[in-house]
């Protein structure tokens, strides 16, 4: 397979054929015939050997193949507009493709409601966003903007501290009531901890620290999970100690629906990061989006608004 000296037009031609949802759409936003539109992507998919796209007598739809060279496609379009607006030093308005990567329950509360604004204020911007409990790798080119809890993992990516946020442990009122409170890290061995299983964090193992003191505690419990907010729920039916973000349990405390237990002692930062690529750094439609996660949690923490489903 050669490759064509009109590549970047040709994927340029294949994103707007598949944002169009057939020939025709895409016939009359080209000022083409639908005889042109087709005898062309039937020269591309003869380049490639592939067939890009499914064709019936009513509709047509990405083959595997047109998926994969649509996202691809995307993305290459984006990082040369990036590349030709850095060098001409362009301040114009975001646009091409913007993939984001969170946890399920941060993204549905905030990262969702976020991008909904954000299409309306630039429509040129194309969003996929990817709920995982854990980030894929950067080797992987999966993500744009990834929104990470606690340090930043690696020292290839820029990291912009998005809202500070602690862990706390809690309980409820009932628990508390059958159980009592632990006076030390030490007691919460003896203790029902609903265990959490995300990202890297040491699985059952527990960090404290007050002043010069820190203790490392193994906890168990009869509950586990990987959603931070099936923990809470659990926490909240009185099945034991949960550790969670601050903005994740916030209302549930200020309610007195949960209580925090070993006030005195710190549990290692949650604090939210915007992680992208330093190639992205120039990138018009990363930096517009990271400015409005910005904004918009400098707002919550001026109301003192909480979280919900922080993970």
């Amino acid at each position: 397979m050669t490759t064509s000296v009109n590549a970047p037009s040709e994927m340029a031609f294949f994103s707007l054929l598949a944002r169009c949802g057939g020939l025709s759409a895409a016939a009359r936003e080209l000022d083409l015939s639908t005889a042109a539109v087709s005898k062309r992507l039937a020269a591309l998919e003869a380049r490639l050997g592939v067939r890009l796209l499914a064709r019936t007598t009513r509709r047509v739809s990405l083959t595997p193949e047109g998926e994969l060279y649509l996202a691809q496609a995307r993305r290459i379009l984006a990082e040369i507009d990036d590349m030709e607006r850095m060098v001409a030093g362009s301040q114009a308005a975001p646009r091409g493709l913007l993939r984001i990567n969170t946890t399920p329950g941060f993204g549905r509360s905030h990262v969702g409601p976020l991008l909904s604004q954000f299409v309306r204020q630039h429509p040129e911007v194309q969003v996929q966003l990817q709920l995982t409990v854990d980030p894929p790798p950067l080797t992987e080119d999966a993500f744009d903007v990834c929104l990470h809890f606690g340090e930043p993992p690696d020292a290839r990516v820029i990291a912009r501290l998005i809202a500070p946020n602690r862990r706390l442990l809690c309980t409820s009122p009932a628990y508390l009531g059958k159980h009592g409170a632990p006076k030390s890290p030490h007691d919460l061995a003896q203790h029902s901890c609903i265990l959490i299983r995300q990202g890297e964090q040491g699985y059952g193992v527990w960090r404290l620290s007050s002043g010069r003191r820190a203790e490392t505690v193994k906890v168990r419990g009869p509950l586990s999970t990987n959603d931070g907010e099936m923990a809470v729920n659990w926490a909240l039916a009185g099945h034991g100690i949960v550790m969670r973000a601050e903005w994740d349990i916030a209302r549930y405390l200020r309610s007195g629906r949960l209580r925090q237990v070993l006030e005195q002692w710190q549990t290692p930062p949650a604090d939210v990061y915007a992680v992208y690529p330093q190639r992205h750094q120039a990138s018009a439609r990363v930096r517009a989006f990271v400015d409005l996660l910005e904004a918009h949690f400098a707002r919550s923490s001026t109301r003192a608004a909480g979280l919900v489903g922080a993970w």
